[in-house]
């Protein structure tokens, strides 16, 4: 360790700033107390606890353990001035044992806390003031519950060196044992926090508020440097006076941090920590040990810790099914109609239990039987209730036991009828003959299948749809015995009456296709059924879809047989009428079309006398002509369609696609006079420009040199380098043109153009 000692005298003031890596997220620091023992001449020894939750693999590690941990430091104040700053050391490390008072409860696998204990020394000189020996460090558990912010609250682990101890070299007392790191929920509490003291002072317990310290500026999520006074490791650690943690009151304080009931509370004579917590958890407790000399008071040690409160599992745990407890061990099974019964022995853990028996007053005049089958079979002579016990290592230190009450009431059957014509369409009737021996039954509870209930005794229900249906009846008499029957039945009876939609149906050849709707009930796929569409066509599906190819009237016929081999059938007289329809067709020219010639004569060649033709020009335009004359607007394919109505209202449509052909061209001339006459001044291309893209012009002269390039089709040459400038003298200039025709892709033309002024 490295420790620099500061007079009162001297001017200078060493603070120590380590710049040392810090793991981000430093919680899981569960708590710390501080020691001391005098060696005399103004020499002590410090002993720093510190212990963190280990049970997390990313939680925070001890300060000064290594690559990627805090650099400890613990800070020495006198009036509230460092006198010394202390570096601490790798600590010794060692894991805290769980203390369970009960051997027979089994606590969490994932509990773990460890110890680092570090340990320096100090010169300090006797004093009319006191020294503060102090070790901040962020940050705490963010589920503790009984303080506010515990993700922001970090510790203080302090320890006052009075003028009365330093006057008589006194030695601190020291905690006897660790703090308790698993606290079983619902289990009395005995907690030993007694300390002894080398000098056998006077000492007395309290439950104490924690000290706040550390804080989160250099984590990420606070700003400033981890070594600053609200940092994750403080240097130098934050001066007295130090606030204390903030309760959740009501409900939590400084007295009472684990509330339980009876509620937890510590003995001021003997350290002994006692009461059951019922909540759990993980709660910030402090307890304090104040030193005492001939009534005057020598030293305060605080331990502050986090106590984790859970539920802890028994070893050995009696148990079985039951119908209802009664009691915290006590088990109520109800039998109806049973003089025997294996009672299931669900009792844990299995590997704990050695020793085991059952108990029943089924003999004569009650007489205990024992049973040490591990599920014994018990057989009851009468009705009546009866009375047992499980036991579990009777006599041993884990046991257990459970209270058994046994009622065995007398039997009850369910029973019932059910009556229904299996061809005529008709309410289904359910008679119950359910039986008991006790007074009544009181409960009928029907499962009708097709979601129909009743609670009546006799009901009557009417089903919609055939098939099988699963019924139910549960009854249940006055001692709440109950009983169960079941049973299926097919209830499949032949509809009354045969009903087809459409009722008529008139159709035009080609594309007669008619879908029969059979709107008959009740029928299903379990039914025969039989269609003849008139045509030399049947069918057997329940509603079928027909193309009728023929012109004429036809009569269709129904017949539907149920699986009780009942029969009705049905004929529909002149039901579907299938007219002769017409063929649109039409032809058009002339055969190539253009953007330069756009007009289309359209010719209509459908048969049958149609009397209304509609056109549609690809949305362009429409006409009611039978002939008409389009001329379209747009280049590309245009689809034309024609629908034509006949005289007996019959109708059919024909399709065409009209493909009007984007016209170019392009010519370039052999000669151009440039001499402002107006006349052939410019050397330009002509032809149809509009469709054409991509348009690139370049001229070069005889040396090869380029004097003019283009990319607007109706910009020319004016016999001038780049149009300004001299004149170029007369000549063959060589010229190329290349674009995209919107047909025939990339074009090229190579061409010579004669300067002649």
């Amino acid at each position: 360790m490295y420790i620099k000692s500061l007079r009162k005298s001297s001017l200078l003031l060493l603070l120590f700033f380590t710049l040392v890596p810090l793991i981000v997220n430093a919680r899981h620091i569960v708590g710390g107390e501080i020691t001391y023992v005098c060696l005399g001449n103004g020499d002590y020894e410090f002993t720093l606890n510190v212990y963190r939750d280990c049970a997390d693999l990313q939680g925070a590690n001890f300060d000064s353990t290594g690559p990627g941990s805090a650099q400890g430091t613990v800070s020495i104040f006198s009036q509230g001035q460092e006198v010394v700053n202390v570096i601490l050391e790798r600590p010794t490390i060692t894991n805290v044992p769980p203390n369970l008072d009960n051997p027979c409860l089994i606590i969490p696998d994932n509990a773990c806390v460890e110890r680092g204990v570090y340990t320096f020394r100090a010169n300090l000189p006797n004093s009319p003031t006191s020294y503060d020996i102090t070790y901040s460090r962020c940050c705490r558990n963010n589920s503790i519950l009984n303080i506010i912010n515990p993700q922001s609250s970090g510790a203080t682990y302090t320890i006052e060196l009075t003028p009365f101890a330093q006057q008589t070299c006194n030695n601190s007392p020291t905690f006897n044992f660790f703090p308790e790191i698993v606290i079983c929920a619902g289990e009395p509490l005995i907690a030993d926090q007694s300390a002894t003291d080398p000098e056998g002072d006077q000492l007395k317990y309290s439950f104490c508020a924690p000290s706040l310290g550390g804080g989160l500026a250099g984590t990420g999520q606070g700003q400033g440097q981890s070594t600053d006074i609200n940092g994750v490791a403080p240097n130098p650690d934050a001066p007295p006076p130090y606030n204390d943690v903030l309760y959740q009151v009501p409900n939590f304080n400084a007295r009472f941090p684990l509330g339980g009931e009876p509620r937890v509370i510590i003995d001021e004579d003997t350290g002994i920590i006692t009461g059951t917590p019922l909540i759990n958890g993980q709660f910030v407790v402090g307890v304090c040990i104040e030193e005492f000399r001939n009534g005057e008071l020598l030293s305060v040690v605080k331990r502050d810790f986090q106590f984790n409160v859970t539920t802890c599992e028994p070893t050995v745990v009696a148990e079985i099914p039951f119908d209802e407890q009664i009691g915290d061990r006590s088990f109520l099974v109800n039998l109806c109609g049973q003089d025997e019964f294996v009672f299931q022995n669900n009792s844990r853990e299995r590997s704990n239990i050695i020793d085991f028996y059952w108990e029943f007053n089924t003999g004569e005049n009650g007489e205990v039987i024992r049973f040490t089958e591990f599920e014994p079979l018990v057989t009851f002579p009468d009705t009546g209730v009866y009375e047992g016990m499980l036991l579990l290592n009777p006599g041993q230190t884990c046991a257990d036991s459970a209270n058994i009450f046994v009622n065995v009431f007398p039997e009850i059957v369910a029973g019932f009828d059910v009556d229904f014509d299996t061809c005529i369409v008709g309410p289904v009737v359910f008679s119950d003959f359910s039986f008991t021996g006790a007074e009544m039954i009181n409960q009928w509870l029907w499962d009708l299948d097709d979601n129909n209930t009743s609670s009546e005794q006799n009901p009557i229900i009417l089903y919609q749809d055939p098939g099988l249906k699963d019924i139910q009846l549960t009854v249940i008499d006055n001692n709440e015995c109950a009983s169960t029957m079941d049973t299926v039945i097919n209830w499949s009876p032949i509809p009354s009456e045969v009903l087809v939609q459409p009722n008529s149906f008139i159709a035009c050849s080609p594309g007669g296709v008619v879908i029969f709707n059979n709107l008959t009930t009740p029928i299903d796929s379990t039914y025969d059924i039989l269609w003849n569409f008139g045509d030399g066509n049947t069918s057997t599906e329940i509603s079928p879809t027909h193309e009728f190819t023929d012109i004429g009237t036809f009569n269709i016929s129904v017949d539907i047989v149920s699986p009780f081999d009942c029969e009705i059938s049905e004929t529909f007289n002149n039901f579907i009428t299938i007219l002769q329809g017409p063929e649109a067709d039409f032809t058009f020219g002339p055969d190539e079309v253009t953007d330069l010639n756009p007009q289309v004569f359209f010719t209509d060649q459908s048969t049958l006398d149609v009397v209304n033709w509609q056109w549609d020009f690809d949305g362009e335009g429409a006409s009611r002509d039978q002939n008409p004359i389009f001329i379209f607007r747009d280049t590309g394919l245009q689809e034309i369609v024609l629908l034509v109505t006949a005289e007996n209202g019959c109708i059919d449509t024909a399709f065409a696609t009209v493909d009007v052909i984007p016209f170019d061209s392009y010519f370039l001339p052999n000669a151009f006079t440039p001499n402002n006459d107006d006349k052939n001044d410019t050397y330009l291309g002509v032809g149809s420009l509009e469709n054409i893209s991509d348009f690139r012009m370049q001229i070069w002269d005889r040396w090869g040199e380029l004097i003019f390039e283009t990319n607007d089709q109706f910009q020319g040459w004016n016999g001038q380098k780049d149009n300004f400038g001299p004149d170029l003298p007369n000549g063959v200039y060589v010229v190329l043109v290349t674009y995209l025709s919107p047909r025939e892709g990339a074009q090229q033309i190579q061409a010579y153009a004669t300067l002649i002024r």
